[in-house]
């Protein structure tokens, strides 16, 4: 691993179209040289004088083939398949992701979803546009509804998917947990089970919950032999990745009505399309992959780099959340 001179020969580029770490970096005085870039062609064209890089979108693999001194690259997302791993190891360029970093506000966000749609939130406020009251629903269906008692089911028990079971808890939900590696999570939800049992538990469920970061196992998990398991009446949260859930099956659910509703933050094909078909559901609340952005996401992200980059000053290269 290349040695890092920590901080005055140190260069750290945030790169972003949207947050701003400029000013949350500033503020901690450490004396490191740094600057912003917000488009990718800006990223690229400051990369000689780059030593750190913190971004997430804006990556392009083609970058590791180039002259530049990158030694170290921060992800601001959990999510790190775009990244070429293995090119990064061969150029010894350490990559940490920000795996636990927006944990708060992802699952509070699914939880979010899932009251709306529970509470009819949603309807509320199309109604509220229309200065419309609903009255007292009249029937079963048309009345809001209660979380305890109900079984979630979490696909993913990361940081995200922990504190998504804490919440459940909270709620007097009963959980169960899928995970590929199921050992030292027995105590966080109820019962937990290996990936290749989802199917056999799923019509248990009556709230299922993504939280599982996007791998070929994870890859459509939720396809049509999923969607045709699920209990009738059951509702579908999606904050991990759309290419988990296959788009289609997900549709012919709900347009059979075989889903109560659903909550997505994620899709396949970012923005969503307008012709999507899943605008149209009165029954879905869809929000534009912002579940992990809050006011609080540049100061946990500086946290973790700051803390990352002391340890490799000091020789230590345990780094918080080490992907490479």
């Amino acid at each position: 691993m290349q040695k890092f001179i920590y901080p005055k020969d140190l260069t750290i580029q945030f790169a972003h179209s949207a947050y701003d770490f400029v000013d949350e970096f500033a503020n901690r005085r450490t004396g490191i040289r740094h600057f912003q870039t917000f488009t990718r062609e800006d990223t690229i064209a400051r990369m000689s004088d780059t030593d750190v890089l913190v971004l997430s979108g804006f990556w392009k693999n083609d970058w590791l083939g180039q002259d530049n001194k990158l030694k170290y690259v921060q992800a601001i997302s959990a999510g790190y398949d775009y990244f070429d791993t293995a090119g990064l190891k061969a150029r010894s360029i350490v990559l940490c992701n920000a795996g636990g970093v927006n944990s708060n506000a992802v699952s509070e966000h699914a939880f979010a979803l899932l009251l709306g749609l529970t509470r009819r939130i949603h309807t509320a406020r199309d109604d509220q546009g229309k200065r419309y009251w609903r009255g007292m629903g009249k029937t079963m269906a048309e009345r809001e509804d209660e979380l305890p008692g109900k079984t979630m089911l979490i696909i993913g028990l990361g940081y995200i998917g922990s504190r998504t079971a804490q919440l459940a808890r909270a709620f007097g939900m009963k959980t169960i947990g899928i995970k590929r590696n199921t050992q030292g999570f027995e105590n966080l939800v109820d019962e937990i089970y290996p990936t290749g049992e989802l199917l056999q538990h799923l019509p248990r469920a009556d709230v299922v919950v993504l939280t599982c970061p996007l791998t070929e196992e994870t890859t459509n998990l939720m396809d049509a032999a999923a969607f045709n398991a699920m209990k009738p009446g059951a509702y579908l949260i999606n904050v991990a990745r759309g290419r988990c859930v296959n788009q289609a099956a997900m549709v012919a659910a709900l347009e059979e009505k075989r889903l109560a509703g659903a909550g997505i933050d994620t899709f396949e094909i970012e923005p969503l399309p307008e012709s999507s078909p899943l605008w149209g559901f009165e029954n879905v609340i869809i929000t534009s992959h912002t579940g992990g952005e809050t006011r609080a996401y540049e100061k946990n992200i500086v946290d973790q780099l700051l803390e990352n980059l002391n340890r490799l000053a000091q020789g230590n290269d345990s780094l918080i959340n080490r992907i490479v």
